[in-house]
């Protein structure tokens, strides 16, 4: 089953639904255009069922098979949101909302869904049930995490659950995936340095936070090079400082702090926590000052489960010809909560030669639309063959 022909039929038209949503991006969970857009083309394909505002604004659209007789029913999961971005491509679909852009391919995911999700109206030749899910807040708000404590998986007897993600530099339309960890946990750090502040001349009458949140920055790298197993995969990263003073000959009484920490196994989230408390508030001490240190678990690790990642990999071979070992990745994916309450898989889609994503010139790559398509249409119709 190479590329469906029938999604060379509609490439236009799923290629202008990505555009629009391209041209109109939405943070997190204020996707209402694109969710209502969504569950107005889910109603005019004929799906069986609708329901909106399920993880708050997300999409759930039902689509039976030619004979539900199987009883299995698969979930196929999109994202929908965009970042807080200004775009810089100049494309004549280009945001139209300052400081909001698709610069994740979350406007193509939510296309190929659909063009999939019409294809399987139209045909239905499966034997089961086909559940379309477009979640919002993908980018750090957990839509994933919100849909699934609404009871989603329960509510349509969600059995298997499998999603897919654009990757730039893997050929346009090409497929990879791995077994097991694929994406890192994500957790979140917020550190507030209280010390004493004072004169810059006088420093012998302060307590210098930012001498303080200096060496917690440094130490916290002991973690990964002291700490964890050298074969382990961790990452520890500050990315903001913030001192409460902005003047040049003030010692600030208080440094603010955020970072992250990735990692891709429970044992090694476990230690990163507690060395993190461990050596803010100690670091903090040596030099008479106090750390308070906020540590949220954030996205789990995303675990690919190995039969259905067998599957998702021959479905692709199906459609390409070939399905690469992809490479782990230390980025997170709100994926992983659906994973954790059924089994299923995740896989990406190369996007060719374009801007990394995240970056202000990343455009989604119009042409692996019909491979995408026809990977979520042979997920439905190769996991619940019709009879005969």
């Amino acid at each position: 089953m190479p590329v469906k022909n029938r999604f060379a039929e509609m490439h236009a038209d799923i290629t202008e639904w990505r555009r629009d949503l391209h041209e109109n991006p939405e943070i997190l969970f204020e996707t209402h255009r694109t969710s209502a857009s969504v569950a107005e083309k889910l109603r005019s394909f004929g799906c069986d069922e609708v329901v909106e505002g399920i993880g708050r604004t997300g999409v759930v659209g039902v689509i039976k098979g030619q004979s539900t007789a199987s009883g299995k029913v698969v979930g196929l999961r999109a994202d929908m949101d965009a970042l807080p971005i200004h775009e810089q491509t100049g494309l004549e679909y280009a945001s139209k909302t300052p400081n909001a852009m698709h610069a994740c391919g979350h406007d193509g995911h939510t296309a190929m869904l659909l063009g999939a999700a019409r294809y399987l109206a139209e045909t239905r030749n499966f034997d089961g049930t086909v559940v379309v899910i477009f979640q919002p807040a993908e980018e750090g708000g957990g839509g994933g995490r919100e849909m699934c404590n609404d009871g989603m998986m329960d509510r349509w007897g969600i059995q298997e659950v499998y999603g897919m993600h654009n990757w730039p530099g893997m050929p346009t339309g090409s497929f990879g995936i791995r077994p097991g960890p694929f994406f890192a946990a994500t957790d979140l750090l917020e550190i507030e340095v209280e010390g004493l502040g004072g004169h810059a001349a006088k420093p012998q009458e302060t307590i210098d936070t930012t001498v303080v949140a200096a060496h917690i920055i440094t130490a916290l790298q002991t973690i990964v090079s002291r700490n964890a197993d050298p074969i382990g995969n961790i990452v520890v990263s500050i990315t903001s400082f913030e001192t409460s003073s902005k003047a040049f000959n003030v010692i600030p009484q208080r440094v603010n702090m955020l970072g992250t920490v990735r990692t891709l196994s429970n044992e090694l989230r476990d230690l990163a926590e507690k060395r993190v408390v461990e050596i803010c508030e100690g670091m903090a001490a040596t030099f008479g000052a106090v750390a308070r240190v906020k540590y949220t678990r954030n996205y789990p690790v995303m675990v690919n489960h190995p039969e259905q990642t067998e599957f998702a990999a021959d479905v692709a071979r199906s459609v390409s010809g070939a399905c690469d070992e992809a490479p782990l990745v230390m980025g997170g994916e709100d994926f992983a909560f659906m994973l954790e309450e059924r089994p299923g898989a995740y896989i990406l889609v190369g996007n060719g030669d374009s801007a990394m994503v995240h970056h202000p010139l990343y455009n989604f790559n119009d042409e692996a639309i019909p491979a995408g398509c026809s990977w979520w249409a042979g997920i439905a119709e190769q996991r619940m063959p019709m009879a005969g």
